[in-house]
């Protein structure tokens, strides 16, 4: 047990110790996202920081950014099951700790402070991510120094990325654990090792747990790293099934004793609180009417006949900005499910999968469009938003044609391929089932990483030495144009 332990322990630090030729590109990245955070800590400090009985309405009504949502700032402030369940199995329970942490700055401070814990783990995440990512494109695809810090800041330039890191969602802490998924799944398959049991089940566990669908993107790596040995039956049962098993298990604990009764509490209030309501207004109609009668006896046949004229053009105006209101609240802001049942609920089959490709999967992703600034398409962004300038789709179709030629620059790679069978899940649920595709950018940070491992395989590749050099010196361009872009967009976003 003892060897056991050391052994673990060996391979923890190993992971994440900062590596000596990693020194400076750690501290610069790490000044570059504390300063990023800080832009959002600072414009929501005044907001978020008194303390308040009511934090889930507070947050949700008060931050926007994109379609982002601040369920973590809730569930750091106040803690409870504030994450869809069946989404998000056990984020809430990974959550607990920070809100503890959350509780100790509140007696200490008299501010809630979930906005700086918060704020903690998405640097800590976004500099790990950091480092996998070099890792990767270094130790597995195996480019130079050089090349791996230029594709790291090309990869961290891109919008969605960049966002990720900012904003109090669980994205950028999904996009940590995929890239430490590939990137020990990579060094496996160079050293020709098996993936054990029990990192089977811890990579499933935090992959899964923080969000379902990204696990079974551990099963992925279990298959390309282990072969077809995982269907054996104990590591079947042991590193797939059982693994599953517990962590539905306790989605469906969490939705009975936690969030059931809760909605139900609250659902009860709303009933009665409109109950409520409805019986004041009907008192105050009531009242009124009375008055009115009064006052309209005393009125002659004149006075009654224009306040009648009146009456009508009033109601008239009312129907016309009632059914403005309904026009505008009607704004198509998803398509039509396959069904409303479950899951398909969140499936789409009707929004176009060319313009979204173009403008969401492959633009907003990488590139923040101008008109509708980080507008969320369930208030008053439209799905589709095209970009003011030519170069913009220049930008976009030079890393789509980069990212293709990457793909057949590294064909023969079994670890290319585990990264794409990665991208292609998300394909399959954002662009062939049309999950989430009305909003398929704040997903980036699932599956974006495969365009800079690809990227990085066209440039171990590219020869003779003036092709490799105009190469590198394409993607450096691409890098700065994308940081002073969506760096400017999302200051002018925050502050102007």
């Amino acid at each position: 047990m003892k060897n056991k332990g050391n052994s673990f322990f060996r391979i923890f630090s190993s992971i994440f110790c900062v590596k000596r030729e990693e020194r400076l590109l750690a501290w610069v990245m790490l000044v570059l996202l504390i300063a990023l955070d800080a832009l959002v800590v600072c414009k929501y400090y005044d907001v978020f920081t008194p303390l308040n009985s009511h934090y889930w309405h507070l947050f949700i009504s008060k931050f926007h950014i994109s379609g982002f949502d601040p369920i973590t700032y809730s569930v750091v402030s106040d803690w409870t099951a504030g994450y869809n369940v069946y989404r998000h199995p056990l984020l809430a329970f990974y959550m607990y700790i920070p809100y503890l942490i959350n509780q100790g700055l509140i007696w200490l401070t008299g501010i809630n402070c979930a906005v700086f814990v918060v704020s903690a783990i998405q640097t800590f995440s976004a500099f790990y991510s950091a480092l996998f990512i070099y890792r990767i494109f270094r130790e597995v695809v195996g480019v130079s120094r050089t090349d791996s810090t230029l594709l790291t800041f090309f990869y961290f330039g891109f919008a969605f990325v960049m966002i990720s890191a900012m904003v109090p969602d669980h994205f950028i802490i999904s996009m940590m654990l995929l890239l430490l998924a590939l990137y020990v799944s990579g060094k496996l398959i160079l050293r020709r090792r098996k993936l054990t049991i029990w990192q089977s089940m811890l990579y499933f566990f935090i992959t899964a747990g923080t969000s379902l669908n990204n696990g079974l993107k551990i099963y992925l790596s279990e298959l390309f790293v282990n072969g077809w040995r995982i269907f054996r039956p104990k590591y079947l049962f042991l590193a797939i099934l059982l693994p599953a098993g517990l962590t539905w298990g306790a989605a469906r604990l969490s939705y009975d004793y936690i969030v059931w009764p809760r909605d139900m509490a609250a659902k009860q209030a709303r009933a009665k609180a409109k109950a409520d309501k409805q019986r004041k207004q009907k008192q105050e109609q009531a009242k009124k009417a009375h008055e009115d009668s009064i006052r309209i006896a005393s009125f002659t046949i004149v006075q009654r006949d224009s306040l009648r004229r009146d009456s009508v053009v009033r109601d008239s105006a009312a129907r016309v900005k009632a059914a403005a209101d309904k026009a505008k609240k009607k704004r198509v802001s998803k398509g039509v499910p396959i069904s409303h049942k479950q899951f398909l609920d969140w499936t789409d089959v009707t929004t176009s999968r060319t313009e979204s490709i173009v403008e969401n999967l492959f633009g907003e992703s990488i590139q923040i469009h101008q008109d509708y600034l980080l507008g969320d398409v369930m208030r008053s962004r439209p799905i589709i938003v095209n970009y003011r300038y030519a170069i913009n789709y220049v930008v976009e179709g030079v890393i789509a044609f980069f990212f293709i030629l990457g793909i057949w620059a590294g064909r023969r790679s079994r670890f290319l391929w585990l990264v794409m069978s990665y991208f292609a899940l998300d394909m399959v649920l954002h662009v062939g089932l049309g999950f989430g595709i009305n909003e398929v950018y704040i997903m980036s940070a699932h599956w974006i990483y495969a365009i800079p491992i690809a990227t990085a395989y066209l440039l171990k590749a590219a020869k003779p030495r003036r092709t490799s050099l105009l190469l590198k010196g394409m993607i450096a361009v691409l890098a700065i144009f994308l940081w002073i872009w969506n760096v400017n967009l999302i200051v002018q976003y925050l502050y102007f």
